[in-house]
């Protein structure tokens, strides 16, 4: 089985249009949790557009399965982990002000940010994972820095899905081939959804965690918060 972490950035979101508490984003999560989700992930953005500070401290003593959170590793993000403790920290390079995270990391570029990084996580017993591009370069680098896990960027398989959806998965096949070999934990996540998440479980046969939030909330408003997390799980199982 492969667990289901529900990004719940998106509830923020319509929490914030109107800037009261509506829909509560703790009970959100609570109840996530409680129809089957196997982790909550949070992206603090430093322009709170979404999650805000106040979020993760509010979510951080209530999540009961697996708490992750992603970002870019500046000051703000890392005092953060080091408060909150999270059981997995994602990194990611989205500069400030970017829509969505949308590429894998430059790894040889940011070889000694992320190395240093990654030291510091573990040293605070917190699993690091990097968001990363399915080729083996950046597997390879990915292992160079010493993180703990991946977390394989789908966009790509995403958008070629429909077209031909044994050559958008290929690449994700060697390159998690690459990683478990390496000893790396196989993370995914971006534009995954109830039409091509199946097929990509079934053909990434290490895969250990998906990360899905947009899709799983635009579900939700037509079947419903709980059903749509059983029907990510079904994929799943």
């Amino acid at each position: 089985m492969v667990n289901l972490s529900v990004n719940i950035n998106k509830i923020a979101t319509l929490r914030n249009a109107r800037g009261a508490d509506l829909p509560n984003l703790v009970r959100f999560a609570k109840d996530c949790e409680k129809f089957g989700a196997n982790g909550i992930t949070i992206h603090p953005r430093p322009d709170e557009r979404h999650i805000t500070t106040k979020d993760v401290y509010d979510l951080a003593p209530i999540v009961q399965t697996e708490f992750n959170i992603e970002g870019y590793p500046n000051d703000r993000f890392m005092s953060l982990i080091r408060e909150v403790r999270p059981k997995q920290a994602t990194l990611v390079p989205d500069a400030p002000g970017v829509l969505t995270s949308d590429n894998g990391w430059d790894i040889g570029k940011n070889e000694a940010l992320l190395t240093s990084t990654i030291e510091e996580l573990r040293s605070l017993g917190v699993r690091s994972s990097i968001f990363v591009n399915a080729d083996k370069d950046s597997i390879h680098l990915a292992h160079k820095v010493n993180t703990d896990a991946i977390e394989l960027y789908t966009g790509p398989y995403a958008q070629d899905f429909d077209e031909d959806r044994e050559l958008a998965v290929e690449k994700y096949v060697y390159a998690a081939e690459i990683a478990n070999t390496l000893g790396l934990r196989i993370n995914a996540g971006h534009d995954l959804n109830l039409e091509n998440l199946s097929f990509f479980k079934n053909k990434i046969k290490y895969l250990s965690e998906v990360s899905i939030g947009h899709a799983i909330v635009s579900d939700a408003l037509y079947y419903g918060i709980e059903k749509s997390i059983q029907a990510y799980k079904e994929c799943l199982s």
